[in-house]
């Protein structure tokens, strides 16, 4: 670690004030991550110290944006963890269709949070066109704190290389062959809202049936964690399902939300 470059006391400054604005944690063993996003960003904007540019980012809300935007990690796919879409296909939305026909309520309303480039609510918004029977719809809210990848999510095009894990069915049905790659068609475009949010901050959402948030909160600490699912909690439905990664979980939180094993796959369920 290049100390001269990044003195302990500043790196404490930075990690401080990216945990205040985000629930981020950095620490040592990470720091080097933060230090290379932070080499980039002042050859970028031509800023000679660490120091300089936290004056900057504390004082200018846009520049802000855009640094939290570099240090956030965006690795998704079509179909990530296809057993999650699984249960969703198989046990959540029969269940959701039984709970909400009784209610005579005929739309699902889905949040995808940390939604990276946009595959994950596509993935959604695809299959939930597949198996809704009419006159049921839904709409799907698309957010992340990255605004760089909120304009790829809302530009719909995918390069050849990012396809991978569509079932051919699906990609001739909802995607266009264009010049480099494939752009999804604007009936499914127009199912999803993409929308900057920072996970930090209530959404303002409520009477959601369904959240995804996977691998982001596993880059908070427990008590970032806490707020969020307590956050996610407020947002959603009496009965209502929540998805989180794989390596994720709320064991040993204090939370209301019930553990639910499928075959497919595990999930939580708000179901009061």
């Amino acid at each position: 670690m290049d100390e001269v470059f990044f003195p302990d006391a500043d790196f404490e400054a930075y990690r401080n004030f990216i945990y205040s604005e985000s629930g981020i944690h950095f620490t040592a063993t990470n720091r080097s991550i933060l230090e290379s996003r932070l080499k980039e960003k002042l050859r970028e904007k031509n800023v000679a110290t660490v120091k300089e540019y936290y004056r900057i980012i504390t004082s200018d809300k846009e520049e802000l944006k855009g640094f939290l935007d570099s240090i956030t990690t965006n690795l998704t796919r079509f179909f990530r963890n296809q057993a999650h879409f699984d249960a969703l296909e198989h046990h959540v939305i029969p269940e959701l269709l039984k709970m909400k026909k009784s209610a005579g309520d005929t739309t699902i309303k889905v949040w995808s949070a940390g939604c990276s480039t946009g595959e994950e609510p596509y993935t959604i918004a695809m299959l939930l066109s597949e198996i809704l029977p009419p006159p049921w719809k839904f709409t799907i809210t698309a957010s992340d704190i990255s605004l760089k990848c909120l304009m790829t999510g809302k530009e719909g095009f995918y390069a050849d290389s990012r396809i991978t894990g569509i079932p051919d069915g699906y990609l001739k049905k909802y995607f266009d062959k264009v010049e480099g790659g494939y752009k999804v068609h604007a009936d499914i475009m127009s199912k999803i809202r993409f929308d900057y949010h920072n996970l930090k901050n209530d959404s303002g959402q409520r009477g959601l049936d369904i959240v995804f948030c996977r691998n982001v909160i596993i880059y908070f600490d427990e008590a970032a964690q806490q707020a969020v699912i307590n956050r996610f909690w407020d947002a959603m439905a009496p009965k209502s399902f929540l998805f989180i990664g794989h390596s994720e979980s709320l064991f040993g939180m204090d939370t209301k939300f019930e553990f639910v094993k499928t075959q497919w796959a595990t999930f939580y369920r708000k179901y009061t």
